[in-house]
Formats: structure tokens, C-alpha cells, sequence
């Protein structure tokens, strides 16, 4: 029972289920104590020593103290701690030492790293200054080629021998009707270098100068004291002139007493050599009173001649001087377009006397075919032009009996009906004028002749001239062919036919070379004293004087602040633009066949264009012209003078290529009081090769601060002072602008160096047209029926904006001098619309749309004052501008675009060793 009890004992409990319990208590009974054993030696033993040490610190006797703070020489006292001390000291004094040193060293370093920098800058220096001697060089040796090419040495002028006063006569030919230049003209009174010199008569000093009609002797007078070649040293005279005509009939003077006072002129000389008879006509009933009239050797300049009187290459047939003292409206004349008008021709007219009435004799039809000459072709021009009315196939208007009294006429002319306003309304609704000559075929013009001529071009109706024996006005230099139809008389069954066969094409070039002729030559009456000496000058061979330039009065102004460049604005790239500041600004050459004009030449300054060209003695558009083509090289290969060297590369960028000479181009900015804009775009220009100049205009009427420093920037840059706040004075051709290239350029237009060398190049391949950045075109407005100005982005464009343009310095000549000034106004009432004038005048002239390049389309200038060009009122008034010109040009002259020019290699994949011609973004 023992053994029974222990083992239960042993296994926990009674028996063997009591076993475990005993177990289990005497576990916990063990962690129980160790844990409570554990808490004592953790908790009371740090207690009881924390305070004994705390105690022990408290004590009055410090040095008794063992674990208070010591200083450091107590702590140095211990001898424990004094070689710690000593080793301490010796490095801080080491570590100061190699402070210095690291210090001294980073001084060095820094001066070896300036002198790198300034080494690096002087080997930069050294190639620039490389690059420039080469291009130099390079410039002087094309310099010395081109002279070598033109071979041409210099030549001053002859000295001008003056003709005695009493100049010997010569013989008079057999008959005045032989008269020409060769025979009646005394060409040593007009050296190639005279100039021209015009010496005009005062009529009011000579009897027959009270008959002049006021008018035209008052528009006359008037215009003679604004022509360029009149002189008033008769001695030194080329051409005398005399008025003697329009006269009034009351006060008339009989022809022997007019022929008595023209042959006592103070340089009549016996025969009147080198003299004209002026014989200006304001009514188409103005006499030919001259045909009774010995005028010896001198010219005669009149509306009506007969075929025994004119003398061709000689005389002068002039138009009638309608608008005397008055400037044509060009707001009255009707617009070039449609083309077709309401009646296909028109023609009113009275025949008082005809030539069969007064002959007495009648010719029938089959007569005139078997070779009989007919005596009068009216007849049946009355009844073709009638059957054509009555047939009703297109709408005509003939009438041949006027319904009030006709006006006066010569005989067998047919008389003017009614008032000219009501003839020019009728006019206005025709596509054709028939202008019937007279039936006197000895009658070769008259002054009623030229008057319909006038009203018709005047108001844009083709004329029809029936009678292929007349001369109209100044036909030895005008193409008549192209804006008249001049058909015989025996073809009138025909002139139905031929008029509905004309496409519209050729019937609004027609129109348009009518109205041309119109304002250049007809207009006015400087228009017409211009044109007859024009016709006078260019017979003889004398260049044109040069027409006058804006001279510029040059503000003051200090220079000399360094210009910086714009990374934005030089970083090319490694594109290489041209030579920089390698050689002294360079004019473009100045025109060399002044005195070597041929006939041919001269024909075709006249009629090549249509614009105003008699006044110019060249077309500034063909510098390099066959006959005067430079080329250099040798054997069989060719080159042109400004031509790169292999045609891509490096070598393309290095010159200016193309197919003319080398050249440069001058920069007219455009600028009124921004002057921290102003200086950082001429701080821009710097570096930019090929620039010849800047030229800026300072439109306030308040000058440039005193202090403003401007950039220097390696060319002249010169301030030009305006007469007025005027956005007209952008073109005025201004006299310190010595190259044929302008660069017109806004203040604040941002433009990279490689953006304007590429416009550039582009203008030397079309010189006639504007090639600029920003585009812009004009559409048509169906609701309103009127044209809008639009500067959307679009796939076609008609503008070009001249904030950013090169164009040629011949347009500057023809917008300040020939434009219409009525479009000037506009443009300074507005304060607007200059660059639209620009385009209109170019396309006008040229044919052409202007040239875009390169992507760019508008201008973003940050931090610029607020430009004219936000206004609200700004796209308002440029919808008026266009619409005004319209008006005045009679026709849309501006003509549509659908690409840009870039680069010939732009965007193309080459190999990497291969460089393209330029790059964009």
C-alpha cells in the first residue's frame, strides 16, 4: 500500500492520475521564486548603489569625490589620462596643418583652373581671328575675280562742250514732212551726261499766251515747276518747250500772227530746231489750228494730226488733258471685275458731214470687192452694228444720232453725244467701246478720237477702234495690242464674232493694262508733261535722272555698350552662316548701263510691267543680265561670282551661293518709344553675317534718352528722325539705304540668324517678290459681300506681314512716290495697314504671291510692351484697309499661295557624315 501510495504520490495524484499535479506545483513554486529573486537584483541593488554614489558626491571634501564632474586639468591629473591629452593636442595641431595645406592647395587649383579658361579663350580667339583672316581672304580674292570678270575701267565724264548761242544752222529738208531726228534735231545741244535740261517758255510773256485757256495753262505752270529736267539757263538747254494750246476761240489769234510770234522766240533760231509745240486739248472740239502754221524744225505734241502733217518718230500724239487741276477719284471709277458687263459694246455718235455727201459718190458693195477703193465704210458699219443690236444675241447699245445737239466735231468725225458724266455711266456698263475713226483717212487722230479713248480707259471698257490707219496716243512706245483692239474697217461683219470669242482671262489683262495706261499717261496732267518729255529723253538716248531718296536727317546718339548675343537667338548649331565682321560694310553695285541703253531695252522698260517703270531707266529686278554676266573659271566649267564650292556642307554655308553676285542687306526697324525693346533687338543683330546696316526709324516725335547707351554690334547703326508719326515712313527710300536688300523688321520681331540667312538666300533667287516669316490671307466675306482680313493658320496664303520681309528697295521708290496717295492716307488715318499696302502693291505689279519661309507664323515677344497689333479695333480696320484698296486698284490684285520654301536638304536623311544645307525647329 506503501509502494501503491508513493507512486501516486510520484505520479501526481491517487493512483496514477494524481501524479501530474504534484508536478505542475512544483514548477510554478520554482518560477515563482526565481522571478521574484530576478526583480530584486534588477531593482533594489541599482537603488541602493545610486544612492550610496549620490551620497558619497555630496561630500564637502571634493577632492574626496570620485564620480563628480572633474575639469580638464583635474581629469589631466590623472595620470590615466594624461597621455590621452598629449596625443589629443598633437593631433588637433596636425589636423590644422592640413587645413592650410587643402586650402592653399584648392587656391591653386583655382588658379590653374583660370588660366585653362583663359588659355581655351585665347585658342577660340586665335581660330575666330583664323576664320575671319580666311574669309577675308576668301572676300578679297572674289573681290579681285569680279573686277577681273568685268573688266571694266573707270571712266569720268567728258567734259560737256556748250553750242554757241548763235549756233550755225544747218539746211532745211526738202519738205517739213521729212523732219525727223537724224535731219531737224541738233544732238550736240544733248550730251549722253547733260541731264536732260528743259528750258519752258513763259506764255504770259508772248501775245498769244492771253487766248490759253486757264486751266490747262495753270495745271501746265504747275507742273513745270515740279519737273526734275526743267532748267531755267536757256543756255545750257537740251529742249526749249512753248505752250500754244488749248486757245479760245473768241480771242484766237490768226495764224500768221502766231507763226510770227513762234518764229520770234529769243532761241527759235531761223528754224525752231530742238524746240516743241505743246498743243494741249480739254474739249473734244479742239481746232488744229498748227496745220496752217510753219513750225520749221520743231516738234509738234497734240491730239489731232493729219497724215500730211505728222511726222512719225518726230512728233507726238498726246492724250486730251481732262483732268486739268484735279486729281482722279478713284473711288468713282468702277471696279476691273466682273468681267463681263452688262452690254457685250456700246457706241454713241453723231456724223455731221460724212466723206460720201461730201464726195458726192456712191460705191455699191460689189465695186469695193472688184479693188475700188470705198469711199466711206460708215454705212455699213451703221448697219452690221444694227442688225447686231436687233438680233438680240447679246446686249448692245448703238446709237448714231445723239438725242441733244452733238458736240463739235472735225468733218467726218463722229461727234460726242450729250454730257461726259453720262457718257461714263454708260461706259461703266460696257465691256466694249467701239471708238470708230473718222472717214477721212487723212485724218490719222482727233482730239474727239482721243477723248473716247480717255472716257474709255478712264472707266475700264476695252476699246474697239475701227480704222487700223490711226495713231493714238504715244504708239511708238506704248503696246496698244495689249488693253485695245484695233481692227479695219472692212472687218466690222466680223467684230461680233471676234469680241464674244475673247476669254475672260484676256478681257480682265486687257482691262487692267487699259487702267494702267490710264493712270500712268493719261491721268493728270503732270501724268502727261511727264510722259512727253519721257518719249523726247528716251528717243535721244539720255538716261532718266535718278529719282530722288528721302534724305536722312540722323539723331544723335552714343554707342559703345558691348552687344551679348542671345543664345536662343546665334545658337546655329554647327550650321557656319557667313563670314562676321571680315570686311567693312559693302553697297550694292550701282547700276552700270545708264549710257548703254538699247532699243530694246527701252521698249521693253515701257511695256514689260505694269507699274510706272518709264520712270525708272532699268528693271531692278535682273542685276546680273546677259550681256553683263560675270562668270569665273577656266576650260570648260563655270561658276558664278557668290557660288559655293560643292554645293552642300560646310562649303554652302561659307558663301552666299545662287546665281548673282555677293551681296548684303540693310535692316530697317521701325521703332516709337521702346527703347529697352529696341536695344535688346539691335543687341540680337549682332553677329549676323552679311548685314550692311541698321537703319532705325524713330517715328515719336520725343527723342532717345540722353543716357541710352546703344549696343555695338559691328555695323553702323543709324537713327533716322521722322517728319511724322507715319507707319508710311517704314518704306521711305532712304538715302543711307546703300543695298538693293531691306530686311523690314518690327522692334520687338524675334527672328534666329539662321531664320534670316535662309530668308535671305531665298530673296536673292526672287528679288521681284517679298519673301518674309509671317503669312496671312484674305477671304471672301459671302454674307457681306465684302473681303476679310484673316491670320488664321491655313494651307494657302496671300501675305506676307513686312514686320519680318526682305523686298527689294524699289518697291520703297514706288510705295512713297508713285502709290496712289490715297491709300498713304488711309494708312496714317488708321495707324494700320502699311504691310497690306506693300503686298498689294507688289502683287499688283509682279503677278506674284510673296514668298513664306520657314515655319514660323507668328511672333512672341515676352515681356514687351502691348503692340499696336492688339488692339480690338486692329482686325476691324485692316477688313477697311482691303476693301478700300480693292477700290482703288479697281480689282483684288493679291494672289493666293499654297506652299513655303525651306531648305533644299531640310528634313532630308543623309548619313551622318554628311551636313545639311540648314535646320528649323
Amino acid at each position: 500500500e506503501l509502494m501503491t501510495g508513493y507512486t501516486m504520490l510520484r505520479n501526481g495524484g491517487v493512483g496514477n492520475g494524481g501524479q501530474p499535479w504534484v508536478l505542475r506545483w512544483s514548477s510554478r513554486i520554482r518560477l515563482t521564486w526565481l522571478s521574484f529573486t530576478l526583480f530584486i537584483i534588477l531593482v533594489f541593488f541599482p537603488l541602493i548603489a545610486h544612492y550610496y554614489l549620490t551620497t558619497i558626491d555630496d561630500a564637502d571634501d571634493a577632492g574626496k569625490r570620485i564620480f563628480g564632474p572633474r575639469t580638464g586639468n583635474e581629469l589631466c591629473e590623472v595620470k590615466h589620462v594624461q597621455d590621452l591629452c598629449r596625443i589629443r593636442e598633437s593631433v588637433s595641431e596636425e589636423l590644422l596643418q592640413l587645413e592650410a595645406k587643402r586650402q592653399e592647395l584648392n587656391s591653386e587649383i583655382a588658379k590653374l583652373n583660370l588660366k585653362i579658361e583663359a588659355c581655351k579663350k585665347s585658342i577660340e580667339n586665335a581660330k575666330q581671328d583664323l576664320l575671319q583672316l580666311k574669309n577675308v581672304i576668301s572676300q578679297t580674292e572674289h573681290s579681285y575675280k569680279e573686277l577681273m570678270a568685268q573688266n571694266q575701267p573707270k571712266l569720268s565724264l567728258p567734259i560737256r562742250l556748250l553750242p554757241d548761242k548763235d549756233d550755225a544752222t544747218f539746211p532745211l529738208p526738202k519738205s517739213n514732212q521729212n523732219c525727223r531726228l537724224h535731219n531737224c534735231f541738233d544732238y550736240s545741244r544733248c550730251p549722253l551726261t547733260s541731264g536732260f535740261p528743259v528750258y519752258v517758255y513763259n506764255s504770259d510773256d508772248y501775245p498769244f499766251g492771253s487766248s490759253l485757256d486757264p486751266l490747262i495753262k495753270q495745271a501746265f505752270e504747275a507742273t513745270v515747276r515740279t519737273n526734275v529736267y526743267v532748267t531755267e539757263n536757256a543756255n545750257i538747254a537740251c529742249v526749249y518747250i512753248i505752250l500754244v494750246g488749248e486757245m479760245q476761240e473768241p480771242v484766237m489769234p490768226k495764224p500768221t500772227e502766231l507763226e510770227q510770234q513762234l518764229h520770234s522766240l529769243p532761241y527759235w533760231r531761223t528754224d525752231g530746231h530742238n524746240h516743241l509745240i505743246i498743243n494741249l486739248s480739254r474739249k473734244s472740239e479742239t481746232q488744229n489750228f498748227i496745220y496752217n502754221i510753219s513750225t520749221g524744225r520743231a516738234m509738234i505734241a497734240q491730239s489731232t494730226f493729219y497724215d500730211v502733217q505728222y511726222r512719225p518718230g518726230f512728233d507726238i500724239v498726246v492724250s486730251p488733258l481732262v483732268h486739268a487741276m484735279s486729281e482722279p477719284n478713284f473711288l468713282e471709277i468702277p471696279p476691273q471685275v466682273p468681267v463681263k458687263r452688262k452690254y457685250l459694246f456700246s457706241f454713241q455718235g453723231e456724223k455731221i458731214e460724212s466723206l460720201r455727201s461730201s464726195l458726192q459718190e456712191v460705191r455699191s458693195f460689189e465695186e469695193e470687192i472688184e479693188g475700188n477703193a470705198p469711199a466711206d465704210y460708215d454705212d455699213r458699219i451703221i448697219t452690221t452694228l444694227k442688225a447686231v443690236q436687233d438680233s438680240k444675241l447679246d446686249f448692245v447699245l448703238v446709237e448714231f444720232t445723239c438725242k441733244n445737239q452733238p458736240k463739235a466735231s472735225l468733218p467726218t468725225e463722229w461727234a460726242l453725244c450729250g454730257e461726259r458724266d453720262d457718257r461714263l455711266e454708260l461706259l461703266k456698263l460696257s465691256t466694249f467701246a467701239l471708238i470708230i475713226t473718222p472717214g477721212d483717212t487723212h485724218l490719222v487722230i482727233s482730239a474727239g478720237c482721243a477723248m473716247r479713248l480717255f472716257e474709255a480707259l478712264e472707266v475700264g471698257a476695252i476699246p474697239v477702234v475701227l480704222g487700223e490707219q490711226v495713231q493714238l496716243p504715244y504708239n511708238d512706245v506704248i503696246r496698244w495690242n495689249e488693253a485695245a483692239l484695233i481692227i479695219p474697217k472692212p472687218r466690222i461683219t466680223e467684230v461680233h464674232f471676234l469680241l464674244r470669242s475673247i476669254s475672260d482671262n484676256d478681257l480682265l489683262a486687257m482691262r487692267r493694262q487699259g487702267r494702267f495706261l490710264w493712270e500712268t499717261y493719261f491721268s493728270t496732267s503732270d501724268n502727261v508733261f511727264s510722259t512727253v518729255l519721257a518719249i523726247i529723253r528716251t528717243r535721244i538716248q539720255i538716261p532718266a535722272a535718278p529719282i530722288r531718296e528721302e534724305t536722312a536727317v540722323e539723331i544723335p546718339h552714343r554707342s559703345g555698350k558691348a552687344a551679348g548675343t542671345d543664345p536662343n537667338m546665334a545658337d546655329n548649331g554647327d550650321l557656319d552662316l557667313g563670314p562676321v565682321e571680315t570686311e567693312p560694310p559693302y553697297a550694292s553695285p550701282k547700276y552700270l548701263r545708264n549710257f548703254t541703253l538699247t532699243a530694246m531695252d527701252i521698249y521693253r522698260n515701257w511695256n514689260s510691267a505694269p507699274g510706272p517703270f518709264h520712270l525708272f531707266p532699268y528693271t531692278p529686278f535682273d542685276p546680273v543680265l546677259p550681256s553683263e554676266a560675270k562668270f569665273l573659271g577656266s576650260g570648260t566649267g563655270f561658276r558664278p561670282i557668290g557660288g559655293g564650292a560643292g554645293g552642300s556642307g560646310k562649303e554652302f554655308q561659307a558663301a552666299l551661293g545662287g546665281n548673282v553676285p555677293r551681296e548684303q542687306f540693310t535692316v530697317v526697324m521701325l521703332t516709337y518709344e521702346r527703347e529697352e525693346v529696341l536695344m535688346n533687338s539691335l543687341e540680337r543683330l549682332n553677329g549676323l553675317p552679311y548685314l550692311n546696316k541698321v537703319v532705325v526709324v524713330w517715328n515719336s516725335p520725343k527723342l532717345p534718352s540722353e543716357d541710352l547707351l546703344w549696343p555695338d554690334i559691328g555695323v553702323p547703326i543709324m537713327v533716322v528722325r521722322t517728319e511724322k508719326n507715319s507707319l508710311n515712313n517704314r518704306f521711305l527710300p532712304w538715302d543711307e539705304i546703300e543695298t538693293e536688300a531691306i530686311l523690314s523688321i518690327d522692334d520687338d520681331a524675334h527672328l534666329r540668324h539662321d531664320e534670316i540667312m535662309f530668308g535671305f538666300r531665298v530673296w536673292r533667287e526672287a528679288r521681284d517678290r517679298i519673301v518674309g516669316f509671317p503669312g496671312r490671307y484674305h477671304a471672301w466675306d459671302i454674307p457681306h459681300q465684302s473681303w476679310l482680313y484673316n491670320s488664321n493658320y491655313s494651307c494657302e496664303l496671300s501675305m506676307v506681314l513686312t514686320g519680318a520681309a526682305f523686298f527689294h528697295k524699289y518697291y520703297a521708290y514706288l510705295y512713297s512716290y508713285v502709290m496712289p496717295q490715297a491709300i498713304r492716307d488711309m494708312v496714317d488715318e488708321y495707324i494700320n495697314c502699311e504691310d497690306i499696302a506693300m503686298n498689294f502693291l507688289v502683287s499688283h505689279l509682279t503677278r506674284k504671291p510673296p514668298i513664306k519661309v520657314t515655319s514660323r507664323w507668328t511672333f512672341r515677344c515676352p515681356g514687351c510692351p502691348q503692340a499696336l497689333s492688339h488692339d480690338d479695333s486692329h482686325f476691324h480696320e485692316r477688313h477697311k484697309c482691303i476693301n478700300f484698296f480693292v477700290k482703288v486698284y479697281g480689282y483684288m490684285p493679291l494672289l493666293y499661295t499654297q506652299f513655303r520654301v525651306d531648305s533644299v536638304l531640310f528634313k532630308t536623311r543623309l548619313p551622318h557624315d554628311k551636313t545639311k544645307c540648314f535646320k528649323f525647329i
